[in-house]
């Protein structure tokens, strides 16, 4: 499998656009993919539409049904 460009994630709604355009990329309506995740297909769309309060556990189930990996970059830390 080719590696992808990683993006940058700074705020909900593009995070949801993300993970809109994956579903999309993978054939998958998002009934299909709330049966995959266990998730309501509200949850979903709201998650896809930049909703900020979509539970962070419930987001991982997503990132992970769709292959998405989630990883972050602390800042660099300087000696004392």
């Amino acid at each position: 499998m080719p590696s992808s460009q990683a993006i940058s994630i700074n705020d909900a709604r593009t995070l949801g656009s993300l993970i809109r355009r994956t579903r999309k990329r993978q054939g998958l309506n998002l009934e299909t993919l709330a049966g995959l995740c266990g998730l309501s297909i509200r949850f979903l769309s709201e998650l896809e539409n930049g909703r900020e309060s979509c539970g962070l556990g419930r987001v991982l189930i997503v990132l992970d049904t769709l292959g998405i990996e989630l990883s972050a970059t602390p800042p660099d830390e300087t000696e004392s």
